[in-house]
């Protein structure tokens, strides 16, 4: 059986190739930070769902994330994911690359459903 956080981050992946970034923001806690990239930081579900849009135009709205092989360190109401992420999406000479080392922080909210608290 799978752990319920990678689950979670599939439905993330689908929410993302799909551009349904409003179902997205369900994932997330109100105060959460996604790392753009190095020195971009958006902070709060309301600049990261801009941050996602504009990564999805970046990517010529083609873009369709999959995780890879994936720990979870979990205590009490915090967990940690180390993940390998593969991206794909039709676009040249992409300045980023498409295979990458993901990490995630999730908290449990008051309702005992992980929520995702930091995107790197």
């Amino acid at each position: 059986m799978e752990h319920e956080l990678r689950e979670l981050i599939q439905k993330c992946d689908l929410a993302i190739q799909q551009e349904d970034f409003d179902t997205l923001m369900n994932y997330y806690t109100d105060d959460a930070i996604l790392v753009v990239r190095p020195g971009m930081i958006a902070r709060g579900k309301e600049e990261i769902k801009k941050a996602f849009i504009a990564i999805a135009k970046y990517f010529n709205n083609s873009l369709v994330p999959a995780q890879g092989e994936m720990v979870i360190l979990e205590t009490g109401d915090t967990a940690l994911v180390i993940s390998q992420a593969f991206l794909k999406a039709d676009i040249k000479d992409s300045k980023y690359s498409m295979e990458r080392r993901s990490t995630y922080v999730f908290k449990k909210d008051s309702h005992n459903a992980w929520l995702c608290a930091i995107d790197n």
